[in-house]
């Protein structure tokens, strides 16, 4: 999952913990990359009842880590399933993976 500010794609951390952060944007769960956190306009939901963006969205509800107030989760609007650019990253890895060229 990229980030949802600058759409870098996340990677594996060397060793210990990922620097990315969850968060929620718009009732969807987002990643963060360590440069957007250094951002003071992230544009973040919010927990209505202690005003904190420690929140997570798993199975259709919003949970805020810090006070553990839970709501229910708008459902975001159908998209297209494949990201912009996803299709021509997988032919350039199984180019360089495997040597050969994809036929369109």
């Amino acid at each position: 999952m990229p980030c949802y500010r600058c759409g870098i794609r996340q990677t594996d951390p060397i060793r210990g913990a990922s620097p990315w952060r969850r968060a929620v944007h718009h009732d969807s769960q987002v990643l963060i990359c360590p440069n957007c956190q250094r951002e003071h306009d992230l544009d973040l939901d919010r927990c209505a009842n202690c005003n904190s963006t420690t929140l997570i969205c798993r199975l259709g509800e919003i949970e805020c880590r810090t006070c553990g107030t839970t709501r229910s989760a708008t459902p975001p609007p159908p998209t297209d399933p494949t990201p912009p650019g996803l299709s021509e990253e997988v032919a350039a890895a199984l180019t360089r993976v495997l040597g050969t060229h994809p036929t369109p």
